[in-house]
């Protein structure tokens, strides 16, 4: 048990992205929405996947519309990392699935972790392949990652948005930058964060005074710093009351922006997303969203450990049989949903792989509870 508690906390100290590329997906269709349809239309030509083939996402055959999950709208919104490729031919190092209720007008945000071990898709002779979700992309592009996520959790998936760590540097610095206000332990961690992102996007900085809190100026690599805090009072927790902050923030500056301003973000971050969706879907659906709100955010699997599967360092769901049953209630209020006979045998085999069965799902359950706290979901405080 302790070896898996000290795995589990190592993998958090290595998870480097942000959870809400949901909110930036917003922003950027929000902003959108701003212009008339004839600048829409040119610049939302760079964003949608054409190759993209429908045909090819799968489902399990049992998988139907009831009557209690229409009404929903589910996307899949993936984080990609292009210092590792492009958004075409890497891993998914952040996966979300926005669940978004028409009814309530609430978006509920359910985060896949990368690596959970699943069944990615299947080899050349037919056999399933077993291996980390974020694999299911590089192997198989959007089409694939959408059937795993399908698949193993009993979803009919059609549309996705993938979306690099650039951007929200981008967006922040060009509506000027963000008001926050900082503590001393607050601007050490920033500082440090800075560091790593500047980096990686190639932005400047200016290390600030922990001596001198208050309230700052934060360009797009600081607030994205920020964002990635963890090790202050609160932990985690607090993070993600910082996320929606910037978020928050970053609304409330670009609602008082130039065209100009706008302008430029569209053209700086829409090269940096690729969807399904066409320019007519997107315009609709940044027309519908504005009166939506986020609801709760959760990690998926819920009962769970970390530990080595055939070779792979992975989160192994306990079980995910038990786990999509959860995962039913939770978004749809489906109560004792009994899952597909083709998600049964994936749940069976990962057991028979990683020799976590039924036994193991109140402890595994447990764990997870010292570490995120009833109430709070565990993506929350990723």
């Amino acid at each position: 048990m302790a070896k898996n508690q000290k795995k589990r906390r190592r993998k958090k100290r290595r998870a480097a992205k942000i959870l809400f590329i949901f909110e930036l997906l917003i922003l950027v269709v929000l902003v959108a929405g701003l212009f008339v349809y004839a600048q829409i239309n040119k610049k939302l030509d760079v964003t949608q996947d054409t190759n993209f083939d429908l045909s090819k996402v799968e489902i399990n055959e049992e998988v139907v519309e009831t009557q209690v999950a229409k009404g929903y709208q589910l996307i899949a919104l993936v984080g990609m990392n292009p210092a590792d490729g492009d958004l075409e031919h890497n891993n998914s190092d952040t996966m979300i699935i926005a669940c978004i209720d028409n009814d309530t007008k609430k978006v509920n945000l359910v985060s896949l972790y990368r690596d959970t071990y699943l069944r990615i898709g299947q080899d050349d002779e037919g056999n399933g392949m077993y291996n980390k979700a974020n694999a299911a992309y590089a192997y198989f592009g959007p089409e694939g990652m959408l059937s795993m996520m399908n698949k193993n959790l009993d979803l009919n998936i059609a549309d996705y948005v993938a979306i690099d760590f650039d951007a929200l540097v981008e967006v922040v610095d060009e509506l000027g930058g963000i008001d926050i206000d900082l503590t001393h332990d607050e601007i050490v961690f920033m500082n440090d964060y800075c560091v790593s992102v500047s980096d990686y996007t190639g932005k400047s900085f200016e290390p600030l005074d922990p001596d001198n809190p208050g309230v700052y100026t934060l360009n797009g690599v600081q607030a994205t710093s920020y964002a990635r805090i963890r090790y202050t009072a609160g932990w985690d927790f607090k993070r993600t009351q910082r996320q929606r902050l910037v978020i928050s923030k970053i609304v409330e500056k670009a609602k008082g922006a130039s065209l100009g301003q706008l302008s430029r973000i569209m053209d700086k971050v829409f090269p940096m997303i690729k969807t399904s969706f066409s320019k007519s879907e997107i315009i609709k659906l940044g027309s519908s969203i504005l009166s939506y709100e986020i609801g709760d955010t959760m990690g998926f699997p819920f009962s769970h450990y970390m530990d080595d599967v055939e070779g792979l360092d992975c989160v192994v769901p306990i079980t995910l049989e038990y786990n999509v049953s959860e995962l039913h209630k939770r978004l749809f209020g489906e109560e004792n949903y009994v899952v597909t006979s083709a998600l049964k045998m994936y749940s069976d085999r990962i057991v028979e792989n990683s020799g976590y069965g039924d036994e193991y799902i109140e402890r595994a359950l447990k764990v997870a509870q010292e570490v995120v706290p009833s109430g709070v979901s565990e993506a929350d405080s990723m």
